[in-house]
């Protein structure tokens, strides 16, 4: 049914109550009056009745009741929209669970990350403010497996005593990609009211959040790589790093023609490298490679007995993917930062797998940083330092591995700086459905939600 066809119906619904009010009141001023008027009392009898049968035929008319609720559905999934520009914040969830609470028979609605309560609208909302951590076991459940549940009693839900009039619930996933990012829940008083609308509902709102979140998660990683892919060519590409290497393949030119050839070709490949891998998830081998190239251009320019670099990676790492420029700046930073003014800095890269996750290791041995330095580089405005902001970088492995990865900075002065990233195995592997093929990233918008777990 078309808009203009709705707006004709509510028209006829609008007429059909004011005639069955105007013949209403002429029988009770009839009645009340008690005027002789027989015919006329019929006729507006007859009105009445015909008017009253045509307002319960278009209000029980599927089409309309169809109509209204796809119309319904619609506003709330453009108000949804406009709630989620800046993605599902704690203000957005909250909005959302009040636009969907009057569209369902649900006494409570809850919206969660993977910790605490994002939104909460309905019954008992005082004990379940925004910011409380998850209570009950079936959301825990289905932030575990990823499955949507439908439960029958508080038991399996695993609601506190004092949400007891809540007797059933459906819980659906909230998915970015594969990852997921939270849940949305809907509480009933009686499990007679978990039809399969409610449940097509529920599944329908779930997607519909996933999407938008995953929208807004693609919006932000191309905003990232952008600003990486600029901030990484300016820290590469500089006229100190790019005149100090020229300077020396030249001098090496009268005194080590073989070398000079050697590293003329090397800085071929490793600019080659900075500009195609600016915005791409490469292999873990491919990024080590265009580390060893950097650190051999600065080892020809400070000596051997001034610079070395450590590479003990775990051999079945080697074909993993990583984003690009994670590991490089960090190499560069130690030179620029770390060496002292006499005696050799070494530079050491090790890796290892830990059952569900890589760990990426940058060291050395250099002076080291403060705790007040560390901040200061682990804030999201940083521009110094490490060339690129270190939170743009955490940022990056989020959005790549999931929140459950991280990068951690420890450094002691006069003893060096470590800096460890811990990233989900299964996407490195490219094992994830819908993140990795080949080396380039692949963002999914459109979350696959499985059957329901039915308690």
């Amino acid at each position: 049914m078309n808009l203009t066809s709705l707006r004709r119906r509510f028209i006829l619904e609008v007429m059909l109550v004011i005639m069955a009010m105007t013949a209403g009141i002429g029988i009770i001023y009839i009645v009340e009056s008690r005027t002789e008027a027989a015919p006329l009392q019929f006729f507006l009898g007859l009105v009445f009745t015909l008017a009253i049968v045509g307002v319960i035929w278009l209000f029980l008319d599927p089409d309309t009741h169809a109509a209204r609720q796809s119309d319904e559905l619609l506003k709330i999934a453009s108000k949804t929209s406009d709630a989620m520009r800046e993605g599902l914040t704690p203000e957005a969830a909250q909005t959302i669970c009040e636009l969907l609470l009057p569209a369902t028979p649900a006494m409570a609605i809850a919206i969660t990350d993977r910790k605490v309560i994002l939104g909460y609208a309905g019954y008992n909302a005082r004990n379940n403010q925004p910011g409380r951590a998850i209570r009950t076991t079936a959301t825990h459940g289905t932030l575990e497996d990823g499955m949507p549940r439908v439960l029958h009693n508080t038991l399996d839900i695993g609601l506190p005593a004092s949400s007891a009039r809540i007797s059933a619930a459906i819980i659906q996933p909230l998915f970015i990609g594969s990852n997921i990012a939270g849940t949305l829940k809907f509480y009933y008083r009686r499990s007679s009211q978990l039809s399969q609308t409610q449940q097509s509902l529920a599944y329908g709102f779930a997607e519909l959040l996933s999407t938008q979140m995953a929208a807004h998660e693609l919006e932000n990683q191309i905003k990232l790589t952008t600003s990486m892919e600029l901030k990484a060519l300016q820290a590469q590409i500089n006229p100190h790093f790019l005149f100090n290497t020229i300077n020396t393949i030249a001098s090496l030119i009268r005194t080590d023609p073989t070398k000079a050839r050697e590293l003329l070709r090397e800085f071929a490949v490793f600019y080659r490298s900075t500009l195609e891998d600016a915005n791409d998830l490469i292999h873990l081998e491919r990024e080590l490679k265009q580390v060893e190239r950097y650190i051999g251009f600065e080892v020809a320019r400070f000596g051997e007995d001034r610079l070395e670099l450590v590479v003990d990676v775990d051999p079945d790492m080697l074909d993993m993917s990583v984003p690009s420029f994670l590991l490089q700046p960090l190499a560069e930073n130690c030179v620029k930062h770390a060496m002292r003014a006499e005696g050799k800095l070494t530079i050491t890269i090790d890796g290892h797998i830990e059952e569900e996750y890589i760990v990426l290791r940058v060291s050395d041995d250099g002076i080291g940083m403060s705790e007040e330095a560390i901040a200061n580089m682990m804030s999201k405005e940083s521009d110094t330092g490490l060339g690129i902001a270190v939170k743009n970088v955490l940022d990056r492995i989020h959005g790549y591995y999931g929140a459950e990865s991280s990068m951690a900075v420890t450094s002691e002065l006069d003893k060096g700086t470590v800096i460890t990233f811990t990233l989900n195995r299964a996407i490195a592997e490219g094992e994830k459905e819908g993140y990795l093929e080949g080396d380039d990233l692949q963002v999914s918008t459109v979350p696959s939600i499985p059957e329901p777990i039915v308690e």
